[in-house]
């Protein structure tokens, strides 16, 4: 697996580790259980100790204490080096006013709170396991290794949003799109300094033969690539043709960055053409600094809540476990306890180890014994 975010530093000394869990809803609690295991192994090795808190969020938030983020777990996250974050929602809570539903009254305050604005996402898939992809087989022998980086604080999802009666009586509704220079700089940043530990190679990805934020977003781009990474292959591309694209060729990204919505929609693609949003992880990351200098973050699996396999043991937890890695990378400086958790995902799905979702309707195992199997590998 190839580099998938920021260059970090390397802490060699014992420590312990703290951080807030938050297991979510539906198979949340689960697959969090399976991966702290794997967690707390790794870790162990290299003498570090685990300090964490678990809290209530989304609707399990909702069902003990009124609201999707309460305001004891907030209090706990604020106390952390970093975050884990399970999974959200289901249909108990769908009747729910929109803003209090579990996923937006939980995910967009802690993003806000902590100023998370940037979401870095691999999209990985094992040559052992393409099958699982809905591409043909042959346009992605190898497998495939691609990272979006996602806006997440900025754009129409967080612009001013109103709604009103026109004269003649007819409701009319609007989302206002905005960025401003500096919001799109430092999502820059961050996909060159990903590109940086990869292959040098950056996709911006905009709408800016129609959309005013566009024409700002991609002259901000090239100037700033221009004078901070000319070392780095910059090109531009239209997100239609983006989302063509991934469908047809993905491994011709290495890196693209895109801002919220566009990335909130090419990310889900990504996931579907990656096979299984059960291998999938991202982190969500700003620019506040933890109380041993690292960037606080979110970490989280980019499925659901699945609630209809909830409790069946039947739940893939190898993007919970890959997310827990990304959390000690970026927020613990512990790159090498990362990689060698990734490493040993690999070996166990690439050695026949798998849950149902990409067992191709082989033998599979259960969500227990994947993540033991995983453990072992280490």
């Amino acid at each position: 697996m190839a580099a998938v975010g920021l260059a970090v530093l390397h802490i060699i000394s014992m420590a312990t580790l703290k951080f807030a869990v938050l297991p979510g809803d539906g198979i949340g609690p689960e697959v969090m259980d399976a991966a702290l295991g794997v967690l707390k192994a790794a870790c162990k090795k290299h003498g570090d100790e685990l300090d964490y808190t678990v809290a209530a969020v989304g609707g399990a938030g909702i069902d003990k204490f009124g609201k999707a983020l309460p305001d004891c777990t907030l209090e706990a996250c604020k106390k952390a080096d970093a975050i884990l974050f399970g999974s959200v929602g289901g249909p108990k809570w769908e009747k729910l006013p929109p803003a209090e539903q579990p996923e937006r009254a939980a995910l967009l305050p802690l993003r806000k709170a902590f100023k998370l604005f940037a979401n870095i996402r691999p999209g990985l898939l094992y040559a052992d396991i393409a099958g699982a992809s809905p591409l043909k087989s042959e346009r992605i022998p190898n497998g495939i290794d691609i990272v979006c980086i996602r806006e997440l604080t900025g754009g129409i999802y967080f612009g001013e949003k109103k709604t009103w009666t026109q004269p003649d009586g007819e409701i009319a509704a609007c989302d206002v799109m905005q960025y401003r220079t500096s919001e799109i700089c430092r999502i820059a940043e961050v996909a060159a300094k990903t590109a940086m530990a990869r292959g040098k190679k950056v996709c911006s990805i905009d709408k800016a033969n129609v959309l005013e934020t566009s024409v700002l977003w991609r002259k901000t781009v090239t100037e700033f690539f221009a004078k901070n990474y000319p070392e780095i292959s910059l090109s531009h591309m239209y997100v239609d043709n983006a989302a063509m694209q991934l469908a047809r060729d993905p491994n011709q990204f290495d890196v693209f960055f895109t801002e919220n919505m566009f990335g909130d929609i090419l990310s889900d693609e990504m996931a579907v053409i990656c096979g299984s949003l059960g291998m999938l992880c991202s982190a969500s990351i700003g620019d506040i600094k933890n109380s041993i200098g690292q960037k606080f973050g979110l970490y989280e699996p980019a499925g659901g809540s699945a609630p209809d396999i909830a409790g069946t043991n039947k739940a893939n937890p190898c993007a919970q476990i890959l997310s827990a890695a990304l959390m000690l990378r970026h927020s613990f400086g512990r790159d090498e306890t990362a990689r060698e958790i990734e490493a040993a995902v690999r070996k166990t799905v690439c050695g026949g180890v798998r849950t149902a979702d990409i067992a191709f309707g082989g033998e599979s195992v259960g969500t227990l014994e994947m993540a033991k199997a995983v453990e072992a590998n280490l």
